[in-house]
């Protein structure tokens, strides 16, 4: 390979970017060293197994990918914004649009779930970690392994380019001869594997871990949100995990499990993609839909209404969700039967999402509702989410979806869908449950303008698009002509994007006001929650409980108030035993970068040398004995009064 062939090069954009990184690279190893911070980082987060700490991580890299994907929205919109505009060329469009779908499905909004429940969902339960704390530190590393494979393709070897859901042919080595899709297949490999083992980690942690009388329909909607979600990760993403591997033996070995010859089959891919890919959708909606019951109650200062029929209405949407992925076909001559049946389906996974809309608002009907930041976001998102829905109906209609299909239209309804039910949803839930993170609020003010210029934009950027979709404008165009008349609304949307990177950067701006500026003086309950997670301290330390509660009711911790009942009557503080940190989760993920890595350029003997360490250090593993630490009960007291103390 030559090296003009391995660096990207002839584009400002790419120069800009690969001194941006070098730039901030120097800054953060320099701030590092100058204090003294190295072994810190290493001791307390490099090698932590907490899984509130993991949480932690997991929403900054989503921050983090918030920024790339935001940044990718933003040249699209540009480029859009008039007729024959020239900041990107066909290629780099490609690219952009291709990595701005993966990066924000994958690498920004997975991780903002599962570090909310990562935090929350051991506090819940009354658990003192998650069932497996070294798996659930591996999964985070080689989740951020494989992040940090896919965002460096833009600067070394270049970015898939056959769009988010890499249809073949144009996936194909003979369409995209580039190793982008490379990076695609490795990177989506290596991070998957870590979401599926959260999914393993999570149904065993809520199903075996419960504090005592927690029973299963006793426990929070958020932990059932993450059970079910659990549920459907460990059914989908091994779809996801072998047609990646299938791709990569195509692009790598020269198979042909997805040419139009030989034997191969093209729509092969698209079937195993969307039986993982419309599942996936639920996988970031669910626990949206738990954050909100949870936020939703505790502000209108109300039971939830009708808990088992949310219940039972997110079991049924999980078990349709696998039920319904053909509905992207129809236009691809799946014949009258196939698209009656994924069109029935496709309306009928609606009726349980309508239950729980319904549930919210007889939740809120006559609530002393509270109106602050968390609250906002969900009160937007009913609206918005409605739209998002209704559009999904006309979408579900196979006759109607030849006028739809790959149109704006389209485009339009799933932002509507995901981004007030997963966006919204996850920093909401971040503003939420801050203060049990580090014990003390976000800004509201700050938080109040972020949210307004959140939410109108969101409006002003996505709404054209239903218009410009039904006057024929197809997704992934790069450029139009004046003829067309798409300007005008395309403008429109280009300044509704530009008004959402402002509210994200005033997002950002209040974490980092409120470190700097905000009291460290938030009670055990700042927002007067009701389920269990707000019966600790906040910070929550790191045995989360001195005392594992014992529940007796829905919303024991808020009865308990009410009644100045003690969740812990009878019991006394005991020594704990806690597992300790460990370096190997990080290593493992540092080789599987390599890993894929080498695989994506098909260097062999380093790449065979990585697998192999990868094997020892699995090896190594299976010997290993930790015994954890005990924390003893003269430090268990000493550390609750001085966070009494803190809190007072």
């Amino acid at each position: 390979m030559k090296w003009d062939e391995f660096f990207v090069t002839g584009e400002p954009m790419i120069y800009a970017a690969d001194i941006c990184i070098v730039l901030a690279s120097l800054a953060i190893i320099i701030g590092l060293t100058y204090f003294k911070k190295w072994g810190y980082l290493w001791r307390e987060w490099l090698t932590t197994v907490d899984h509130k700490k993991i949480g932690v991580m997991y929403i900054i890299s989503a921050l983090l990918m918030l920024f790339r994907g935001g940044v990718d929205a933003l040249l699209m919109r540009t480029q859009l914004a008039m007729p024959n505009m020239t900041l990107l060329n066909a290629q780099h469009y490609n690219e952009i649009f291709t990595t701005h779908g993966v990066i924000m499905i994958l690498f920004m909004a997975m991780p903002f779930i599962i570090g909310l429940m990562n935090v929350v969902v051991p506090l819940q339960i009354g658990a003192r970690d998650v069932a497996f704390p070294r798996l659930n530190a591996v999964s985070f590393w080689l989740f951020f392994a494989g992040a940090m494979l896919f965002n460096i393709s833009f600067v070394i070897g270049g970015s898939p380019d056959a769009g988010w859901s890499a249809y073949f042919p144009l996936a194909s080595k003979e369409f995209s001869p580039s190793v982008g899709n490379n990076y695609y297949s490795l990177a989506l490999q290596i991070s998957g594997i870590g979401t599926l083992m959260t999914g393993v980690n999570f149904v065993v942690t809520i199903l075996k871990m419960r504090a005592p009388g927690m029973t299963l329909m006793k426990m929070p909607m958020f932990t059932w949100s993450i059970l079910i979600t659990s549920v459907i990760i460990m059914f989908a993403f091994p779809v996801l995990t072998i047609a990646l591997l299938l791709m990569m033996f195509d692009r790598l070995f020269g198979t042909q499990f997805f040419t139009m010859t030989n034997g191969g089959m093209d729509m092969l891919w698209a079937n195993l993609f969307w039986v993982w890919g419309h599942p996936e959708v639920y996988i970031v909606i669910l626990p949206a839909f738990g954050i909100y019951s949870e936020i939703i109650s505790t502000f209108a200062k109300k039971n939830l209404y009708g808990y088992k029929s949310m219940v039972v209405s997110m079991v049924a949407i999980s078990l349709l969700s696998f039920l319904v992925w053909a509905h992207h076909f129809y236009t691809m001559g799946m014949g009258v039967v196939g698209n009656g049946f994924f069109s029935i389906a496709t309306m009928a996974i609606s009726v349980p999402t309508g239950v729980k809309l319904f549930n919210w608002l007889f939740t809120l009907y006559k609530g002393r509702i509270e109106f602050t930041t968390p609250m906002l976001y969900a009160l937007a998102f009913i609206p918005s989410f409605t739209i998002g829905g209704v559009t999904g109906v006309m979408l579900a209609i196979a006759s109607a979806d030849y006028q739809y299909h790959n149109t704006m239209f389209l485009v339009a309804h799933f932002h509507y869908v995901l981004i007030p039910g997963t966006v919204f949803a996850v920093i909401a839930g971040m503003h939420f449950w801050f203060p049990k993170i580090f014990g003390f609020r976000l800004n509201e003010r700050i938080g109040k303008i972020a949210f307004w210029f959140i939410a109108i934009s969101f409006q002003v950027a996505f709404m054209p698009l239903f218009f410009l979709g039904l006057n024929g404008m197809t997704r992934r165009m790069y450029t139009y002509s004046p003829e067309t008349g798409f300007g005008p609304l395309n403008m429109i949307a280009t300044i509704g994007a530009f008004g959402l990177a402002i509210g994200f950067i005033f997002l950002v701006y209040n974490i980092y006001y409120s470190f700097r500026y905000s009291p460290r003086d938030t009670t055990g309950d700042p927002w007067d929650g009701r389920s269990l997670e707000w019966a600790t301290h906040s910070p929550v330390p790191e045995y989360n409980f001195a005392i594992i509660p014992t529940v007796d009711k829905l919303d024991a911790f808020w009865f308990a108030k009410q009644d100045k009942k003690s969740l812990f009557e009878g019991k006394k503080i005991e020594e704990i035993h806690m597992p300790n940190n460990t370096g190997g989760p990080f290593v493992l993920g540092v080789v599987f970068f390599f890993l894929g890595f080498f695989l994506v350029f098909s260097w062999w003997i380093p790449a065979i040398i990585s697998g192999v360490v990868v094997l020892i250090l699995l090896a190594m593993r299976s010997f290993e004995r930790d015994h954890g630490h005990h924390i003893h009960v003269e430090e268990i007291v000493e550390t609750e009064q001085k966070l009494r103390g803190d809190n007072a």
